[in-house]
């Protein structure tokens, strides 16, 4: 999964990490993204699954790409392009967003497949809850299975499980798996997170007690203080909801964040940091010596998840990429 920029982390980079570690295909969630990986695989290895209109029919056939379908509306405008493009049907066994109806999925897929224009590269569905339902899981993969049972044609490449399916029910796991945080390293015990978040600080002062910091002045020192500014706001994914919450490393410690989180600077207490000046580095996300911050520490103090505060990161903040064993 390398929908919404390689979720925060670099689409095209991403997808290259993945091909090159084994992954089969690349899925996305528009058009758009899927133009930013062409060549990287072959145009069919690329799922297209978000929400399509009728009227992107011509364009998502040009892109030579496995088209996700929930609707009868919308495979009968592919099914008008002038070669066959391959067609995943989603059926909803649950999670309720896109997917046809389980009973609206055996004649879909023969239409889908008979059709000059069209042909069934594949069918799935969604787990709404394979994180912490085992049982919700196992009767939607019963129902789909049992769908598939009443189909006329060859369903294509079978896939259900996401990240907490692939993981928590291997079993599940058909012809395919769609791997999403756990590859970044998020969510997962064991895994070692993909991504850091860095700045500098960009401004030093002391200020004495009584004295606030920020918009609506919501932090107020309770003695002398040593602030530091640091370049990053909510504009490259620091959520507002962090005001006075959490920390950010500075020289292998922990320095509160106080005040409001502007859009382009936060500010931080690092009266307990010894040495602290202008261009030392502020690890948002990371480990910094001894101290680490993961994506799901700061989630908390964001009243989030691990996806928001990595999807969150803005363009302007530079992507830097290796490759470590």
């Amino acid at each position: 999964m390398v929908k919404a920029g390689g979720y925060g982390h670099g689409a095209v980079p991403v997808a290259h990490a993945a091909v090159e570690g084994g992954a089969s295909g690349l899925a996305v969630a528009t058009l758009e993204e899927a133009a930013q990986l062409r060549g990287l695989v072959d145009p069919e290895q690329i799922l297209v699954m978000g929400g399509l209109l009728p009227e992107q029919a011509g364009a998502a056939a040009a892109t030579g790409c496995s088209i996700g379908v929930s609707s009868r509306e919308l495979a009968e405008a592919l099914a008008r392009s002038s070669t066959r493009v391959p067609v995943h049907l989603k059926i909803d066994t649950g999670m309720g967003r896109f997917g046809c109806a389980p009973e609206e999925a055996p004649g879909l897929a023969q239409q889908i497949d008979e059709s000059r224009g069209t042909r069934l590269a594949g069918t799935w569905t969604h787990f709404a809850k394979s994180e912490s339902d085992a049982a919700m899981t196992g009767r939607q993969l019963e129902l789909f299975l049992d769908v598939l049972s009443r189909f006329d044609v060859g369903p294509g490449m079978r896939h259900a499980c996401n990240s907490a399916g692939a993981l928590n029910h291997p079993d599940f796991a058909l012809d395919a798996v769609r791997c999403g945080i756990s590859i970044y390293g998020c969510e997962w015990p064991g895994t070692r997170p993909a991504l850091a978040l860095r700045s500098v600080i960009t401004h030093l002062k002391t200020v004495e007690k009584g004295a606030t910091v920020g918009y609506g002045s919501l932090w107020t020192a309770s003695g002398t203080t040593r602030v530091a500014t640091v370049a990053v706001g909510y504009a490259d994914g620091v959520h507002r909801a962090r005001a006075n919450r959490g920390h950010v490393l500075v020289r292998g410690r922990r320095a509160p964040l106080i005040g409001m989180v502007s859009m382009d600077a936060i500010t931080l207490d690092v009266s307990d940091v010894p040495g602290a000046k202008v261009g030392d580095v502020a690890t948002l996300i990371g480990q910094d010596r001894d101290e680490v911050i993961t994506a799901e520490e700061v989630a908390q103090w964001s009243n989030t998840i691990s996806y928001e505060v990595l999807t969150s990161i803005g363009p302007r903040v530079e992507r830097r990429h290796s490759t470590h064993p």
